[in-house]
């Protein structure tokens, strides 16, 4: 059965063009005009979908306030999300990447393009296949988008936890700046590559006594090491 895409446009010409090549790619893809429709269909437990295509300037509810209630659903937290939209600043691309969305396309766009990125924010969303990590006094719950550090819980920003689980899934590995730019930011970011360590610096007060569980590489990136440099375990509740 083929999977499910969501799209939410109200040009129909737009929503036409794009549902016509996700389902060249495979997809069974469904549009809605409105925020309130795309919320409606994207919760539908009996036809979820793997991915939703969102345009920001939407009547009714908007992209950015619809992007923020489906990050705050457990059903649709985790779903990839690519904003598209006339929007173009770069205040408006931090503040939807800072929401949740996974990649951010400007109109007019290449539909060749777009379905790159749809290819490449499926993959980084099959690569999160572990369930849990911990290492006797840091725990981060990939499913349940939380983190502990002795017990306690961490209360992180969507980005900040995105930043986290990004490293602490290629934990002992070195991740350049721009790699983390690429999967946490998404690879159309185009601002000050220093938000970055501003957000790990804020990452590592967050997470306190478990701060050092992230390495920095001078002049290259970051690497996650575990807490107190503890020999963490990946778990993977799959059967």
């Amino acid at each position: 059965m083929p999977k499910s895409a969501l799209i939410i446009e109200d040009d129909a010409d737009i929503a036409e063009s794009v549902r016509y090549n996700l389902e060249s790619e495979g997809f069974a893809a469904v549009v809605a005009a409105t925020g309130e429709q795309g919320l409606a269909l994207a919760l539908d437990k009996g036809n979820p979908p793997v991915l939703i295509i969102l345009d920001l300037m939407l009547p009714g509810m908007n992209g950015m306030e619809l992007c923020r209630r489906l990050r705050r659903e457990t059903q649709t937290r985790r779903i990839p999300i690519i904003m598209l939209t006339a929007k173009t600043s770069e205040a408006d691309r931090i503040a939807g990447l800072d929401l949740g969305a996974d990649d951010y396309i400007a109109k007019p766009f290449s539909v060749r393009e777009l379905m790159a990125r749809v290819r490449a924010v499926l993959r980084r969303a099959d690569d999160h296949t572990e369930e849990r990590y911990e290492d006797g006094r840091l725990t981060i719950d990939f499913a349940d988008v939380r983190a502990t550090c002795a017990g306690v819980n961490v209360k992180l920003t969507n980005k900040e936890f995105l930043l986290l689980s990004t490293l602490a899934r290629k934990r002992g590995r070195v991740v350049t700046r721009q790699q983390l730019l690429d999967q946490v930011w998404g690879y159309s970011y185009y601002g000050d590559a220093r938000t970055l360590d501003v957000h790990i610096r804020r990452l590592r007060q967050k997470l306190d006594a478990c701060g050092d569980c992230i390495e920095t590489v001078v002049g290259v990136g970051y690497r996650f090491i575990g807490s107190a440099s503890g020999s963490g375990t990946a778990i993977d509740s799959t059967p």
